[in-house]
């Protein structure tokens, strides 16, 4: 028989949002298998740290960090191999990703890859947009609202788009992009009311008014905007 693939939600990177189904499966892994910078640490790794038995195999699948999709393709080939290869041994691997792994989670690359082919089981996460409105302790929206999630590499005229139409907004990855965000924002008369967070959930955690954000901004950054009266107001 072959093994199962399960994707591991850890939650926005404090280690106690883990669910308890998450912590439960890492304590008892024989494979575990986790993205990793080309050079670096493995953020996904670190929040699931303690959890991971000293026994455990461990398959890291390093991805380049380019704006062209052809070599984080190629590494996710690779990591989907190495997976499969402990599949077909009879083992299940379990692949850890920050937040959700169908929440923009690197997870979803390997899916495509493996789905087909294994039994699957999903374990969700906690989401850095719920965990940002939490520290922030705005509420992401009420009643009839509708909320867009935006990411923050959009163009200009698509976001500007987009915000208009939501009652709501959550701007991911913000990153380098936060100066032109800001600049939008401000144009259209929403920068006062917008809140940023970076590394929510970890010691360097910042929540601050947008015009007091710093430029660049981390890659883990959002900016929340609720238009019109708060929504607990109504």
């Amino acid at each position: 028989m072959t093994g199962k693939l399960i994707g591991v939600g850890l939650g926005p990177g404090d280690p106690e949002l883990m669910t308890l189904k998450a912590h439960r499966l890492i304590t008892g892994a024989a494979v575990v298998a986790y993205p990793a910078l080309e050079n670096g640490e493995s953020f996904a790794r670190a929040i699931a740290a303690a959890a991971i038995p000293a026994t455990a195999t461990e398959l890291i699948i390093r991805i380049p960090m380019t704006v062209a999709r052809a070599p984080a393709q190629a590494a996710y080939d690779r990591g989907a191999a190495d997976i499969a290869a402990q599949l077909e041994a009879g083992r299940d691997v379990l692949v850890l990703c920050e937040g959700d792994p169908f929440f923009y989670g690197s997870f979803m690359y390997l899916f495509s890859r493996l789905a087909d082919s294994y039994e699957t089981e999903i374990i969700p996460g906690v989401t850095s947009v719920t965990s940002c409105a939490a520290v922030a302790k705005r509420p992401l929206t009420a009643r009839n609202e509708v909320l867009s999630i935006i990411p923050g590499p959009l163009e200009s005229d698509d976001m500007r788009a987009k915000i208009e139409a939501a009652g709501a907004v959550a701007i991911m990855k913000v990153g380098r992009h936060i100066g032109r965000i800001r600049a939008l924002l401000s144009d259209m008369g929403l920068a006062e009311s917008a809140t940023y967070v970076a590394r929510v959930s970890l010691p360097a955690q910042q929540v601050l008014p947008l015009e007091r954000a710093p430029d660049p901004a981390p890659y883990f950054s959002m900016i929340l905007i609720t238009k019109g009266q708060d929504p607990w107001l109504s």
